[in-house]
């Protein structure tokens, strides 16, 4: 399996936001698939403030080395900080992660 299949998890603002994000990375090669799930709500301390948000999540998968996908999805989202987290995928079908190797960079 290759070091670098990872599962990113980032949220976005709204539906159009993160099917931007999540045609771009699968267009550049970045990512093999994201799956985008609406209806999340989302509290957290921003600035001082206890914030409830609407988001929506983007489940990113990829063999991208990790630092070239985090400065794509930085460059291109529009939060300040968004939420970038990697995961190692240590187990998968043997098809479907020669499938995502073959299908991101």
């Amino acid at each position: 399996m290759a070091q670098n299949q990872l599962v990113t998890l980032c949220t976005v603002p709204d539906r159009a936001a993160g099917e931007k994000l999540a045609r771009a990375l699968v267009e550049e090669r970045l990512a093999a698939c994201v799956n985008l799930v609406p209806g999340l709500s989302s509290t957290y301390r921003w600035e001082g403030k206890i914030v409830t948000e609407a988001e929506c999540l983007l489940i990113i998968k990829s063999a991208a080395p990790f630092e070239v996908l985090r400065a794509r999805i930085k460059a291109l989202h529009p939060y300040e900080t968004p939420e970038i987290i990697a995961i190692p995928i240590a187990h998968g079908d043997e098809s479907y992660m020669k499938w995502l190797t073959e299908n991101s960079k």
